[in-house]
């Protein structure tokens, strides 16, 4: 998430409040979102944390009297756009404390007094700027058999991200030279401008926010310390998935900068069709021809599972065409581990051909059962339609 981004941010608008709010309509707010949005109770959605966290985040501050206070402050004087920092800011409150206690997290891990400590012309608590960076996302696409799908399956990804280049390991200066602190910034990568009663702190124009200065440049990376890395991770595609889902695995995008943590790397599934099942949801679906006899009579008969491990399914007599059956545990591998069921749908076939004595006993059958006509009063009932 961007700088700007921070600074725009709401916190009355995420807890759906207005700013107005007592103290007791904030908590009550806080707890429903907080239930509605936790990981564990959202355990397919991928964006459930971050949510869960922007609502803690915005909580911690607006239950403190003292923190709602300052940043209503700073809002007012930012006019909305203002994202607290580090460092002492107009008014004689401490931008710092509002987050300083650990109260939020920026994305990657990030204390958000370290990442906006020197917003204002401050630092962090430890005294100096934090420069740690998270690494970027990474997207990559597979393709999985219908039954690797259904089950889950473990996936090797070949992925290429940026790195510390290999041959000046980051530090961007030529073998047998090293950089030297940037006199302009004295190693902070920041420079201050004052625009009278706080200072902008922004990064430094001699330096580029590194806070080093390269005389003799890295002749593969030219100076920047980054370089391209290609590196092979086994990671588990978890049962249940659908075709055209985006799977986020946590940590294994690229590395992170100084410390910082690694992205996440998002994988887009796509699932090959089988000749036999078919899925609903969590379910396996498959259709089972019967003959005419076993439907009215009633059978039992053996099917397929994804496993491949038949099992007998007993037909009720007087079985309609399309009727469905249930075979419980045969299905696709849930969230929670446990298996979906087996949709079984019967139909009923006919034979295109019949023998003399095939003949001769539906003859039989037909005169038997002439008092049944199936289509009796259907076209009173087209009639009143």
């Amino acid at each position: 998430m961007s700088t700007k981004d921070y600074l725009e941010k709401d916190y009355y608008k995420v807890l759906g409040v207005s700013k107005t709010a007592s103290k007791d309509e904030i908590k009550q707010s806080y707890r429903k979102l907080a239930r509605e949005s936790h990981p564990d109770a959202n355990t397919d959605d991928p964006e459930a944390e971050d949510r869960f966290k922007e609502i803690s985040e915005a909580y911690n501050v607006l239950s403190d009297e003292k923190r709602r206070k300052e940043y209503d402050e700073a809002r007012s004087l930012f006019g909305g756009s203002y994202r607290p920092g580090g460092g002492a800011g107009p008014g004689g409150f401490d931008m710092g404390d509002l987050f300083g206690q650990g109260t939020g997290g920026a994305p990657g891990g990030e204390r958000l007094s370290d990442l906006f400590g020197g917003l204002f012309g401050g630092r962090s608590r430890g005294g100096t700027t934090t420069r740690s960076r998270r690494g970027a996302d990474v997207e990559t696409e597979t393709t999985m058999t219908f039954r690797e799908a259904a089950e889950g399956v473990t996936r090797s990804f070949q992925l290429t991200s940026e790195a510390p280049c290999p041959t000046c390991k980051g530090t961007g200066a030529k073998a047998g030279t090293a950089p030297r602190m940037c006199p302009k910034c004295s190693g902070t990568g920041h420079e201050n401008t004052n625009l009278g009663g706080f200072s902008l702190s922004e990064p430094c124009s001699e330096c580029k926010g590194r806070g080093l200065v390269v005389d003799d440049p890295c002749v593969t990376c030219h100076g920047s310390g980054r370089g391209k890395s290609t590196r092979t991770i086994q990671t588990r595609i978890p049962g249940g998935v659908s075709d055209g889902q985006r799977i986020r695995i946590k940590g294994k995008g690229a590395p992170g900068e100084h410390g910082g943590p690694a992205g996440d790397l998002y994988v887009v599934v796509h699932v090959k069709g089988h000749q036999v099942f078919g899925r609903s949801g969590d379910n396996i679906t498959i259709t089972v021809p019967v003959t005419f006899p076993e439907a009215v009579l009633g059978s039992e008969v053996r099917i397929p599972t994804l496993t491949g491990f038949p099992v007998t399914v007993k037909i009720p007599p007087g079985t309609q065409n399309g009727h469905k059956l249930r075979v419980r545990g045969k299905g696709a591998t849930r969230k929670d581990g446990t298996m979906g069921d087996m949709l079984v749908t019967v139909e009923v076939t006919v034979p295109k051909t019949l023998n003399g004595d095939a003949r001769e006993a539906l003859e039989k059958f037909r005169a038997a059962t002439s008092d049944y006509d199936p289509r009796d009063g259907l076209e009173a009932r087209a009639k009143g339609a």
